[in-house]
């Protein structure tokens, strides 16, 4: 498998439905941002969707036995918590598990991939760092690492750049960009605009429970939709490096 299908799939808190019948399918090579406003279900989607959540309608991840679905998607929460005061390297290595055996120790193949994750994250020098000791910026890219390592073929990653300086944002969307260009489905929630508009290749749009919009940045975010479902004007246009949207003032 190397992407998520949901149909016909809801989600309830307590006695209300705070997504009903979404229908979705992102493929491999898919960048795709999750868009929407606050409360608008982009979180409960992702988690559901993976089976952390009760749900109703199909998800094809949360259909997985555990074990496999360990190895076909990485999961990067909102919440950045680490609990250990282990190095940065040891905590991107527990990415590695879902691909060993009871008592294996990581081999060469599992090193490639944290060596490669440490890398693209511009974490070299803060590879025998005790990771809690890290600010909140470094640890989430340490986290971000972690998920990286996990070299599964969907990587679903819930508000990534949150906490980030703007060099580092930039930095992980081209990472993720990169990912997708890979083949990897790669969904990402996330509430810059502007970013999305400039390297996601396709943003879905929640709103009042359902998708408001779904398709190429350009042909989504248009000032109709951007009043509509953010009550934002935002200056919308292309630069020579890519597409360029400003939010200016609200409605």
């Amino acid at each position: 498998m190397s992407g998520l299908t949901v149909s016909d799939f809801s989600v309830a808190r307590g006695p209300c439905d705070v997504l009903r019948d979404i229908a979705l399918d992102l493929g491999a090579g898919e960048f795709v941002g999750l868009l929407g406003p606050n409360g608008a279900g982009k979180t409960t989607l992702m988690r559901a969707a993976l089976g952390l959540m009760a749900h109703r309608g199909r998800s094809s991840l949360s259909a997985l036995p555990l074990a496999e679905r360990a190895k076909t998607v990485a999961w990067l929460p909102q919440a950045r918590e680490i609990a250990w005061p282990v190095s940065v390297e040891t905590l991107i290595a527990l990415g590695r598990l879902p691909h060993l055996g009871a008592g294996m120790a990581p081999g060469a193949q599992d090193q490639d991939a944290i060596d490669s994750a440490i890398a693209r994250m511009g974490l070299e020098a803060f590879r025998s760092r005790v990771a809690t000791q890290l600010s909140g910026g470094e640890q989430a890219r340490v986290l971000i690492a972690r998920a990286l390592a996990q070299d599964t073929p969907c990587l679903m990653v819930d508000e990534p750049a949150a906490g980030l300086d703007p060099a580092h944002q930039i930095t992980l969307m081209e990472v993720l960009a990169a990912e997708a260009r890979a083949g990897r489905m790669v969904l990402a929630s996330l509430h810059d605009l502007g970013l999305a508009a400039r390297y996601c290749t396709r943003v879905v749009v929640l709103s009042r429970g359902g998708v408001a919009a779904d398709g190429p940045p350009a042909q989504v975010l248009t000032p109709d939709l951007l009043a509509r479902v953010f009550q934002i004007r935002a200056h919308v246009s292309d630069g020579p490096d890519g597409p360029i949207l400003q939010p200016v003032g609200v409605v």
